[in-house]
């Protein structure tokens, strides 16, 4: 089995969990330089809109030079779309490639992709293995000329080769979850183990829950008994706060490694001794109200240099999150949450930096 850069990944792997709206290129980069995730993990992005040329959703491919292994994230329902998408994530010079089977958007489900694809078990086997057939044909030197994409998708993606960037037959991996409407993740990780992925992260809900109640790490733990049994690693995620708790998790339930996910938001530091120590009381520094406003800055700078044409209000959650407990923040974040460019980012938050 392919396994790429999972092979030099230490046990237990913690990486940060994939989230549309949240893990964009500057959310990655504030990530990898204040924690070091074991791996990162791009926003979804559609490979029915790559094949018919939907340039602008590319913006999500954008990452910063780091040796940290990052993946991109895919989801769609058309085995021919991930195909071709495949090639853009090769040529772009990506890590892994990760298949999302685990979306509970209704927007995604009700066109067959994401967590939909638990009920097509079939199609989702296909995919599979069409995306392994996709990243081999790429390392045998198969140019993304010969597939069917737009010349737009292309050429951008020719484009962007700003780092030297070899070719490399990237491990495919799977995001899901434990159902759909009712839990079947013994049948489930099943069928998916039956067309080889390197690794599945399963997160403990059902596309039902969306993301109420509490994450099911029992169900976690039967997915992980059945995992072991073959080749393929198993990550687990869901409601999962420290570093400690997920390196705890993944000793309870048996599993490769632990994705955390919301428990980031606002605390970039998550995945560092410092901030573990932090949380666990420990002497080491805890991150102060002039770093958490240094940083929120930096954050949004990072968000102008890396996507100059991306929706700056979408910083406006990032800024909230860091400003949380801040004396004042009621206060601070109304202002935050009216927000369009970095100046005025600036003149809310340089000011109450105390010198």
């Amino acid at each position: 089995m392919n396994y790429g850069f999972w092979n030099n990944l230490k046990r237990p792997i913690i990486g940060l969990s994939p989230m549309d709206g949240v893990t964009d290129a500057a959310f990655r980069y504030i990530s990898d330089k204040y924690g070091k995730p074991a791996v990162l993990f791009t926003e979804f992005t559609s490979v029915e809109g790559i094949a018919r040329g939907a340039v602008k959703i590319l913006g999500a491919f954008i990452y910063h030079k780091t040796s940290t292994p990052t993946v991109a994230q895919v989801y769609g329902s058309t085995p021919k779309s991930f195909y071709d998408a495949a090639f853009v994530v090769c040529e772009m010079g990506f890590d892994g490639i990760d298949i999302n089977m685990g979306c509970p958007d209704s927007n995604i489900s009700k066109r067959g992709s994401g967590a939909a694809l638990i009920q097509t078990p079939k199609l989702a086997q296909e995919i599979i293995k069409t995306v392994k057939r996709a990243v081999k044909d790429y390392f045998e030197g198969k140019n993304i000329e010969e597939t069917d994409l737009p010349e737009s998708i292309i050429d951008l993606v020719k484009n962007y080769k700003q780092y030297d960037m070899k070719r490399k037959h990237l491990p495919v991996s799977v995001k899901t979850r434990i159902g759909y409407d009712l839990v079947v993740t013994e049948n489930w990780i099943k069928n998916i183990l039956e067309a080889e992925p390197v690794a599945i992260s399963i997160h403990g809900r059902t596309l039902k829950q969306m993301y109420t109640g509490k994450a099911d790490w029992e169900e976690i733990g039967k997915a992980a008994k059945i995992v072991k049994k073959t080749e393929t690693l198993i990550l687990g995620n869901g409601d999962v706060k420290t570093v400690e708790e997920a390196k705890e998790k993944a000793r309870e339930y048996d599993l490769d490694g632990v994705l955390i996910g919301r428990a980031t938001f606002g605390n970039p530091w998550i995945f560092s001794r410092k901030a573990r120590s932090a949380v666990l009381g420990g002497k080491d520094h805890i991150a102060t109200k002039n770093e958490k406003i240094s940083i929120a800055i930096e954050h949004c700078e990072t968000f102008v240099k890396l996507t100059p044409n991306g929706h700056f209000p979408s910083l406006r959650k990032h800024l909230a999150w860091y400003t949380k407990g801040i004396p004042r923040s009621n206060e601070l974040r109304n202002r935050l949450m009216r927000v369009n460019n970095i100046e005025e980012v600036r003149s809310i938050l340089s000011p109450i930096i105390e010198s």
